[in-house]
């Protein structure tokens, strides 16, 4: 069962999010403001935080700031009234990893937890599996039915990318940013090239595809979550 940290001064917003995250299935671990939430974090292995941003002795910017300057890298969701933009900037330049507005839709809230907990696995054990493929980034190696084949290493790391986030849209211009940093004036048809050169490799893997969508980008379509 994954340990999920509340911090939220609220009470009566505490209680409600403790019972939403008990019926999805986690364990709930209160504290009252950031200050609180470092000693439960002493205390106990925590998931993932869900933190509250206006609280009293330690914000939810202090709290989020603390832990990266520990090196934690503990997914956090920040969950606020404030919408402005400004102040989502602010939280993910603190270290957040996902902002959510209040009144938070409470399916919602648990599809972004489940999200967050897949991506801090994926890249702390750096394998990923879809369906009957596993991915390993240290061997750059695809694996299905025990024939692993290794990738050059662009082609690697642009599959790896758009698997990690199966429906995700990404713009060719993000991908030549992230993958390519070291050439950002690249023809941005390099990408269009890489990804040509997935689909026939693995043309006759039912596990996933690698979708173009007109106008924006890419997105990887998989077969099993």
């Amino acid at each position: 069962m994954f340990s999920i940290l509340v911090v939220e001064d609220d009470d009566n917003a505490r209680r409600l999010m403790e019972t939403v995250l008990r019926r999805g299935g986690y364990e709930a671990i209160i504290a009252a403001d950031g200050a609180e939430a470092l000693e439960r974090m002493r205390e106990r292995h925590v998931d993932l935080a869900v933190v509250d941003l206006m609280m009293p002795r330690m914000d939810g910017y202090e709290f989020t700031e603390a832990l990266r300057r520990y090196r934690d890298e503990t997914p956090v969701l920040m969950v606020t009234a404030m919408e402005g933009r400004a102040d989502k900037r602010r939280g993910f330049v603190s270290g957040a990893d996902d902002y959510m507005v209040k009144p938070v839709d409470e399916e919602e809230l648990l599809l972004r937890i489940k999200a967050l907990l897949r991506r801090a696995r994926i890249a702390s054990e750096r394998r990923l599996e879809i369906g009957g493929t596993t991915l390993d980034y240290d061997a750059m190696t695809v694996t299905r039915d025990g024939r692993a084949a290794e990738l050059p290493a662009k082609e690697f790391a642009l599959l790896y990318k758009l698997l990690s986030y199966p429906g995700k849209i990404f713009t060719r211009r993000a991908l030549m940013d992230e993958l390519w940093d070291e050439n950002p004036d690249s023809d941005q048809r390099t990408v269009d090239v890489h990804v040509n050169r997935l689909r026939d490799r693995f043309s006759d893997n039912p596990d996933f595809q690698i979708v173009t969508v007109r106008g924006l980008g890419y997105k990887a379509a998989v077969s099993h979550e």
